[in-house]
Parts: C-alpha cells; structure tokens; sequence
C-alpha cells in the first residue's frame, strides 16, 4: 500500500483517461489538477483518507463514465452539477461526510446504472425525479438520515437489481408499486418507519433471490399468503414489527429460503412446512404471541392449534375456488375473442416472420425472440472480432450492450457440442432447466438462441472478468487477499451445494476451473459456462465423453467415463489449491523441477 499525498499537478498535460490509486493511504485534497483531465473516462480513488468540499464540484468531464469515491473524507452538498456528466454509468461516493439534500438533477444522468449514496448525512426527501434513471441496476441509499414517503414512482426502475434504502426515517406505507420491481433480487427496507401492511404485490417479485428484509418497522397486520410465490429467495426478515396471525402456508413453496426472521412481532400458530423454518433457532422466532412447533424452545403444537391452523387455510381456500370459477367463465367468454384475434394475427405474424429471413430461430428468452436475436447481431456488429472478450473450446464470448441498456456476456457456441444438436429438444430442456436456476454464486442464464447461422447463450456481464486472469495479473492478485479468497472458495462450494443438492435433477457443471469462476467489481463470485453440463437424470446412465478443462478433470473419467457429482468435486479441490497457491498446481510442480528452483525452501512456497 502506498501513503502520502497525490501530486497536486496530477494530469497538467490533460490526456489522462484513467486514474486507480485506490486501497491505499493517501490522505490530503484530491488534486486541483484533476481539473484538467478533459479525457478522463475513469476514477477509482476509494478506500483512502482524501478530503475535498463536494458543493465545488463541476463536471469538467464530458467522458467520465466511472468513478468511485466511497470510503473517503469528503464533504459538502452534492452539487447539482452532476447532471452535466452525460455519460456517467457508476457513481459511488458512500462511506464519506455527505451532507445535505440529493439533487433531483441527478434524474437527468440518463445513462446511469449504478448509484451508491449510502452511509453519508444526507437529509431531505428521496426525490422521485431517480425513477427517471430508467437504466438504472443499483441504487443504495441505506444508512442516511432521508424522511418523508419511499416514492411511489420507484416502481418504475424496470431493471432494478438491488434496492437498499435501509436504516433511514422513511415513514408513510409501503408503496404497492414497489412490486412492479420485476427483475429486483436484493429489496431491503429495514430500520426506517414504515407503518400499514406488507404490500400484497411483494408477492410478484419473483426475481427475489438474495434477501427481503422489513424488519424493524411498524407494519402490522397479517403476513400476506402470496409471498410464498417468491420460489426462488434465499432470506427473509420480517423481524421487530406488529406482525400478527398466522404464518401462511404458502410460505412451504417457498424452497430456495434457507434464513428467516420473523422475532418480534405478535404471530402465533405453527410454523409452515419449510426447511428453513424446521431448522430455524428460538432467536429468530422468540417474542411471539404464540408461535409452536418442534423447534427447541419452543411449545409443542396442540390438536387445537392445528384445527385452527386447517380452519383458517379451508376458508381462504373455498374464497380461492369461488373467485376461480368466477373467473373461469370471464376466460372462457374471453378466449373466444382472444382465437378469432390470434388466428387473424397469426398470418400476418407468419408473413412478417418470413419476409425477415429469419428461418429455423428458437429463442428461450423473457420477451420476443427475434427481437433479441436482432439486438444482438447490431450490438455486436454481426460478432466482431472488437467486441469479443474471451474464446474458449466451446465458443467464442462476446461483449453486448443491448437496446435496453443491459450489458450482457454472449456465448456464440460452435455448430454442434457433444453430439448435441442445439436445435433438439433435450438440449432445449435443458437450456429451459438451466435459466431456471437462481443463485446468487452462479452467473444468471437469460436465455439462448439457435438460427442457421448462429446459436448463441446469453449469461450476465461481470466486469472483473475470469479467476484465472485476475490470478496472474500481479496488480489484481494483489487486491484479492486472503480474504477475499478464502470467500471465492466458499462461493464455488455453495455453488456446487446448490447444483447438486437443491437442483431437481442434480446438474453436475463438468467444467470447474479458475476460467469459469468470474468476479463482479465487488469481488462477488459467480460460476459460469455450462457448455458441458448435464442434468443427472434418474433413469440416466450418464456415460459421456470425457469432458472439462485438463488439469481439473478428476482421473477416474479417463476409464469410467461416468459423470457424478464426485467429478466437480474433484476439479473444486484443484481450484482451491490454485486460489490458495496463486497459480495452477501442475504450472507449480514445473516451476519446482526446473532448474532455477531446485533448492526451492517450502516455506517460500505458501509466502
């Protein structure tokens, strides 16, 4: 690490792009000459002791697309400056002395994907003006001294991946727009003072997969059923609230939930059908009305108890079957109109369809498929070579920023993998089993596209690219400490965990290796490439070719050629010696034998 002060003349000549002297211990004003650095495009300061009066601050950058502040001693007003910065896509300045109101101004940074005010002293409303950030991925407001209303206009952020506006003295009721959030997985409104009921259209977030946390607030009222629709989420906290009746059992569909809350509040009855719930400790169900169950700590349910349970759920269940027949025959008087529509339509669709020479196309993907397949021939300009990132030994891996904003990875796979064609339908159910999955350590699977001429698989972007680089960059392995790695380990492993124990059928990956391990800007981990996985079907031999990176496949697949979950588990031990070592055990074993280091001391083999 370095300390001291930047220099003060820093970028005098004004063709500086790119500035990183983050982590460090540099202390004293951010350089005046920063001002001149009409060509910066990226700024990466955090995680030093740099002061400066924010309310000065002009964008003198018309190029500036990155810049990280956060963790530093600014201080000041955010000026409403901000909004000459056009192409701003990520603004951090969290962990500082901010102080003030956010200017509405900051509506206007349309490209904007990432903006990170938290754990400064800002006051004032949340203005409802950043619901304009229609781009936007990630918004933290957490831990500010905010008041008023949560904008009902937030609803609207329709690529929304992470809400944290937590630890604040936002009052008022739950905005039931917030469950328009269609792609959110991380929602946390805890320690504000919201008051009402939990909005029924929380239920609707489907894509909530890392957490939803109300606790500490002043919500009361019953525990909406519908929130068992959230199948793929992962921890729950509804803890510290008035929270009363019963616990729904809607909540045993709920199967990815592996951590709940819900101390503190008035619940009683027993606990629902639910994994997470049966190995739940006293601490997260303790200081309630009534709660029982199995539980240590807690009283056994009586028959009484139960009946009223059952009582409860048949006459939600017979309001359920009313409404459904009522609506039955809406549908039915509806589908009517709806055939005699689409059959019309269907001609012209089919006329459209071939007058775009678009033959043979299966699309798995959230909206029209020729759409997505035109979007990604422009934004990658047919699969250039400029826009390719990586290549591998099943595909080529492309960089695409769609209409939409969204940044994603593009696999443009080979004419034919494995003796599989892409085109059949076992590899399309397995294409369709594999963006089922939702995990926060596995790199999301949008969806695929086959045509005559391209097949391609669409995954998320993560900007630090692969293990295997960031290893042997000197500057980059550096930053991953300890740590930091010991976290990858674990990542990988309950990615696998997940793979083969929560997956029905279990999908052995078949290609762990440092290259398909990738890392985001915050060194979150992810797993990636299932060019060679497979679903372990029941009644399936799983005999296969041998398959995966060399150095990583496990030995016994060279006479066996059977695939079990052993298989990965053999490639994660070599992976995890490779993050522990800093390099591949067998590049290890050469540097051992070669001539310059035979008398090579073991102790300098894990410094």
């Amino acid at each position: 690490m370095f300390s001291g002060y930047l220099p003060q003349n820093l970028c005098i000549g004004g063709s500086l792009e790119k500035i990183s002297a983050d982590n460090n211990h540099f202390l004293g004003l951010i350089p005046k000459g920063m001002r001149n650095c009409s060509n910066l495009f990226r700024v990466r300061l955090q995680n030093n002791q740099l002061t400066t009066n924010m309310s000065e601050f002009a964008c003198l950058y018309p190029k500036l697309d990155y810049m990280d502040l956060s963790n530093n001693k600014l201080y000041g007003e955010l000026s409403p400056k901000w909004r000459q910065c056009q192409n701003l896509t990520s603004l951090r300045l969290s962990g500082n002395g901010l102080s003030g109101t956010v200017p509405s101004e900051l509506g206007e940074l349309n490209k904007l994907r990432r903006l990170d005010l938290s754990s400064n002293h800002l006051v004032g409303e949340i203005p409802k003006e950043l619901a304009k950030l229609s781009f936007l991925l990630d918004l933290n407001l957490s831990h500010n001294e905010f008041s008023g209303w949560l904008p009902s206009e937030i609803g609207t952020l329709s690529e929304l991946d992470h809400l944290d506006v937590s630890s604040n003295n936002l009052s008022g009721a739950v905005p039931e727009q917030v469950g328009s959030l269609s792609t959110v997985r991380y929602l946390s409104l805890s320690r504000n003072r919201f008051s009402g009921t939990i909005p029924f259209q929380v239920g609707n977030l489907f894509s909530l997969q890392i957490l939803l946390n109300l606790s500490h607030n002043d919500l009361g009222g019953k525990i909406p059923s519908e929130l068992g629709s959230l199948q793929f989420l992962e921890n729950l906290n509804l803890s510290h609230n008035t929270l009363s009746g019963l616990i729904p059992s809607s909540f045993k569909n709920m199967f990815s939930l592996t951590s709940v809350d819900v101390s503190y509040n008035v619940l009683e009855g027993s606990l629902p059908d639910n994994k997470a719930f049966h190995g739940a400790s006293l601490e997260v169900l303790r200081n309630n009305k009534g709660l029982c169950g199995t539980n240590q700590g807690l009283q056994l349910c009586n028959s009484s108890t139960v009946s009223k349970s059952r009582a409860h759920e048949s006459h939600k269940t017979v309001i359920i079957i009313v409404l459904t027949l009522a609506g039955v025959v809406f549908v039915m008087l509806a589908s009517i109109g709806v055939f005699f529509h689409c059959s019309r339509r269907k001609i012209d669709v089919k006329k459209d369809y071939q007058e775009r020479h678009i033959e043979d196309l299966f699309c798995i993907w959230n909206y029209d498929g020729r759409i997505v397949y035109e979007d990604i021939i422009e934004s990658t300009d047919n699969f250039s070579d400029e826009h390719c990132i990586g290549i591998g030994g099943y595909g080529s891996v492309y960089k695409a920023e769609l209409s939409t904003g969204q940044i994603v990875a593009i696999k443009k796979l080979h004419a034919s993998e494995d003796g599989v064609q892409t085109g059949s339908k076992v590899f399309k159910d397995e294409i369709f089993a594999l963006s089922e999955i939702r995990h926060h350590n596995i790199v999301r699977l949008y969806g695929f596209c086959s045509h005559a001429q391209h097949s391609f698989i669409i995954f998320d972007y993560l900007e630090r690219g692969s293990l295997f680089k960031i290893l042997r960059d000197p500057e980059e392995a550096m930053n991953l400490d300890w740590i930091k790695r010991v976290n990858t380990v674990k990542s990988v492993a309950n990615a696998l965990s997940y793979l083969h124990h929560d997956c029905s059928p279990p999908i052995v990956h078949r290609d762990i290796s440092s290259n398909n391990v990738l890392l985001d800007h915050e060194y979150a981990v992810r797993v990636s490439d299932f060019g060679t996985a497979r679903l372990l079907k029941p009644y399936s031999s799983n005999w296969t070719a041998v398959a995966g990176t060399y150095g990583y496949v496990a030995p016994e697949l060279a006479y066996t050629m059977r695939v079990t979950e052993k298989c990965d588990v053999y490639s994660f031990g070599v992976l995890a010696l490779e993050v522990l070592m800093g390099k591949h055990h067998a590049e290890f074993i050469s540097s051992l034998t070669s001539h310059h280091h035979h008398h090579c001391q073991l102790v300098k083999v894990f410094s």
